[in-house]
């Protein structure tokens, strides 16, 4: 009866800890958004650095990093990850990032959004590739009913040209390579969302602090070095940076307790969350086709949600066997300890010597 309680308190806290990470991300992600929104756009701020900032990103976080392994917070320096998946991992993640701004840059809106939702396909086939994962035909539906109706608000024009073709594929694989290698780290190497993330952050800050002020020149024609600071810049790249350190931490989190899938796919419920937040903050025009559209991808996450839990609820036929395995050689292994422990007994006078 205790242990049954254990387990229901178990559980329920770690619910409570899975709704906290996705509320983290979902709140971190769409401040983050608001904010650069504010500080880059041309009616804002016109910070138009996107790369540079992200190394602004990565270097508050590899501060945050260093500043709880002194305190005693973290204890990444005592996990050993080799030097070379880290760089390796950075290499990927920095031609995430760089991928999506030239994609950006080169495509329309229409089409930029098309390949952020082919992602969840794409993380699909690489997972079944590398990982040998399959999926029930309910999470295949799922994914299928939250990519149209993704796709339903957000996409508008489609233009596509052959440069921008190559790097919107080149931007959906290093990122879907990206997310599937932050929870197979985590379970190689036994290390913690936060402490992998202290290790991987000071490398990514450094490589796009180097690299990002000659991307976004070629990105924008704009040399950071001529861009005047002013106090809201200031202000504003402070709370990007801030709001960036709960992002990063959420999105290892997310993916470490669930899936790459699953972060692709309820990290959709930013996109419902920003369309909102821009029709009531910055009067940003919401059709019945986006309404229509939120309120589909709603749906498909609802039975996402619901085709992952039956896929749990589910017996795994190896495990089955493996136990039945299990519970045969115990039967067995009982079975010779009693014969030895047994008298020996004389088979003629059936008594024991």
């Amino acid at each position: 009866m205790e242990a049954q309680k254990q387990k229901e308190s178990k559980s329920s806290s770690s619910s409570v800890s899975d709704v906290g990470a996705w509320g983290m991300n979902i709140v971190s992600s769409v401040g983050i958004i608001m904010a650069n929104k504010q500080l880059m756009s041309p009616s804002g701020l016109g910070f138009g650095f996107a790369t540079t900032l992200t190394g602004f990103h990565f270097a508050v976080t590899a501060l945050v990093g260093l500043v709880s392994n002194a305190t005693g917070y973290s204890n990444s320096a005592s996990i050993h990850v080799p030097f070379w998946e880290l760089f390796w991992f950075s290499i990927v993640a920095n031609t995430s990032i760089t991928g999506m701004n030239f994609s950006l840059m080169l495509n329309s809106v229409g089409f930029y959004q098309i390949s952020k939702l082919s992602m969840i396909p794409v993380v699909c086939v690489m997972e079944w590739i590398l990982h040998g994962k399959k999926y029930s035909r309910e999470v295949k539906m799922a994914v299928v009913v939250v990519v149209v109706g993704v796709g339903v608000c957000t996409v508008t024009d489609v233009k596509v040209n052959a440069k921008g073709f190559i790097c919107a594929c080149v931007a959906v694989f290093s990122t879907s390579l990206q997310q599937i290698s932050i929870g197979s780290l985590q379970k190689k190497y036994s290390v913690g969302s936060f402490e992998l993330l202290s290790k991987t952050a000071p490398i990514q800050a450094v490589s796009l602090l180097v690299f990002g002020p000659f991307i976004d020149y070629y990105l924008s024609g704009k040399l950071l070095s001529n861009y005047r600071f002013s106090s809201s810049a200031f202000l504003f790249i402070l709370l990007s940076c801030s709001l960036a350190v709960f992002c990063n931490v959420s999105q290892y989190l997310c993916i470490g307790r669930f899936s790459a899938v699953t972060f692709q796919v309820l990290g959709h419920m930013k996109t419902v969350c920003i369309l909102t937040l821009g029709w009531l903050l910055f009067d940003s025009q919401l059709t019945v086709k986006n309404i229509l559209g939120m309120t589909v991808a709603v749906l498909g996450m609802i039975v996402y949600s619901w085709g992952v839990e039956a896929e749990k609820r589910k017996p795994d036929s190896k495990t089955i066997g493996h136990a039945k395995n299990n519970l045969l050689e115990e039967h067995v292994e009982l079975l010779k300890q009693r014969i030895e422990e047994s008298p020996a007994k004389d088979v003629e006078l059936g008594q024991a010597k």
